[in-house]
């Protein structure tokens, strides 16, 4: 993957004012709001909304990447890459990177609301599942990002990013509390990458760290494993079309 690359992805997409509002500015927004209408006052309802508000923004970020690599596909800026010396590894890499950059800001900002403004206090170990953990987490959503851009065109990328990320975030637990899940969606919900990446921020707020996270982790991994090789096969196939 090529530095100089992945850095221009970078500063194209910070260039981008909607990147700016929808993934930076909106899940701090949603965290104030809901901490207004549900917080009142209980700390672990708040501590729980952040958590929630964090994966959000971090999963959103991440798969804003689509929209980049379906505007080029239409463009035929894919086409003129596969004419340098760029690789096919190393453009879908630098994508993945640059979602995965993208999902810095919420990561950091909306635990920094959480304790700067409404006072959520939390150990060392559960700051870096609340950050770290829900960073890493969203390696997945990139991927499905860059699948969606690889299938999508650059008109209907929107829509299906949109199908996309509201039902994992309303069956992750991220807009619908996992406790008022009946039985039978909560067993679709096992299965989404946005539960467990929930899962993992969740555990900070908890008594015990080690909840879910062993099961989280592998989850995670899981999907990462599947959705690359998705990810690479479908590339492959667009550049056999060439």
């Amino acid at each position: 993957m090529s530095l100089k690359f992945l850095a221009l992805e970078i500063r194209r997409v910070l260039r981008s004012p909607r990147f700016l509002i929808f993934t930076v500015a909106f899940p701090v927004l949603l965290f104030m709001l809901y901490v207004g209408i549900f917080g009142k006052g209980d700390k672990n309802v708040i501590a729980t909304l952040m958590v929630s508000m964090t994966s959000f923004g971090a999963m959103a970020s991440a798969l804003f990447v689509g929209s980049r690599v379906a505007i080029e596909r239409k463009a035929g800026w894919q086409r003129q890459l596969r004419l340098t010396p760029l690789s096919g590894a190393g453009y879908l890499t630098a994508k993945a990177a640059t979602g995965l950059t993208l999902a810095i800001a919420p990561v950091v900002l909306v635990p920094l609301a959480g304790a700067l403004v409404e006072g959520v206090s939390l150990g060392a170990g559960s700051w870096l599942r609340v950050t770290l953990g829900v960073w890493l987490a969203a390696i997945p959503f990139a991927l499905i990002g860059l699948l969606i851009g690889q299938i999508g065109t650059a008109d209907s990328v929107q829509p299906i990013t949109q199908l996309v990320m509201l039902p994992m975030a309303l069956l992750g637990g991220i807009f619908i509390p996992i406790d008022a899940m009946p039985h039978w969606l909560l067993q679709i919900s096992h299965v989404l990458p946005s539960y467990w990446m929930g899962q993992i921020g969740r555990g900070a707020v908890t008594t015990d760290l080690s909840t879910g996270l062993g099961q989280a982790v592998l989850w995670v991994a899981v999907w990462t494993v599947a959705l690359g090789i998705a990810v690479v096969r479908r590339y492959r196939k667009d550049s056999a079309r060439v």
